[in-house]
């Protein structure tokens, strides 16, 4: 399928924007950036930056050029990746798990078991450092944002807002529906990438005590 959407455009100096169809066509063609620029077939970028139906590429020796040369790329949908998951354990124990199982129209046991059964894939980071829009739920599952943000969500915080699932990495005002917490620490500028996620990474979420991490 042709994934880039409506058009590329020169932003800047330096850089290309890419507009897709919606958020499936936009992991789809940042998977294909990402397995060109390893096989050394696509031009030099120095950052590619992907976003919720928008990915930018920045550093380009010739924007003009690849700009024109974007929309007739060839880009077919997005494929399982090989390789582990990043494995997330959750206590499933957050304040709005309740109202969004009513949503869904399930028992709270049943919503859990609908999380922990999705494989995630994060769509792109934003917000925050190490907060990453997690897609993997079925359209159906989609809730809607708090009415009234919260002024702190604690850090370790597992949430859903429309397509998505987010960690907070730290804590921060948010207006998600808070459904758990981990212990996994998501940003560490101790760590080497400090992002424990990055597009394009897989998650999976465990509940805490089913494997002998600790109780609910």
């Amino acid at each position: 399928m042709n994934a880039v959407g409506t058009r590329a455009m020169r932003v800047g100096e330096r850089a290309v924007l890419v507009e897709l169809a919606g958020g499936e066509e936009t992991e789809a063609f940042h998977a294909e950036l990402l397995r060109r620029r390893a096989a050394g077939t696509l031009p030099a970028v120095r950052e590619i930056v992907p976003a919720a139906r928008t990915v930018l590429l920045d550093g380009v020796a010739d924007p003009e050029r690849l700009a024109a040369e974007l929309p007739g790329w060839e880009v077919g949908p997005l494929s399982a990746r090989v390789g582990a998951a990043v494995g997330i354990p959750v206590r499933y124990d957050g304040p709005d798990l309740a109202e969004v199982a009513a949503l869904w129209g399930v028992s709270v046991e049943a919503a859990v078991r609908i999380h922990t059964a999705a494989e995630f894939r994060v769509a792109f980071c934003g917000f925050a450092p190490g907060f990453g829009y997690l897609t993997g739920l079925d359209e159906r599952y989609g809730v809607p944002r708090r009415a009234t943000p919260r002024t702190a969500v604690p850090a370790g915080s597992v949430a859903l807002a429309g397509p998505y699932t987010g960690v907070y990495p730290r804590s921060s005002p948010g207006g998600w529906q808070l459904i758990g917490t981990t212990d996994t620490v998501l940003w560490d500028t101790g760590r080497e990438p400090a992002a424990l996620l990055a597009p394009g990474t897989r998650v999976r979420f465990t509940e805490a005590g089913a494997t002998g991490e600790g109780g609910r």
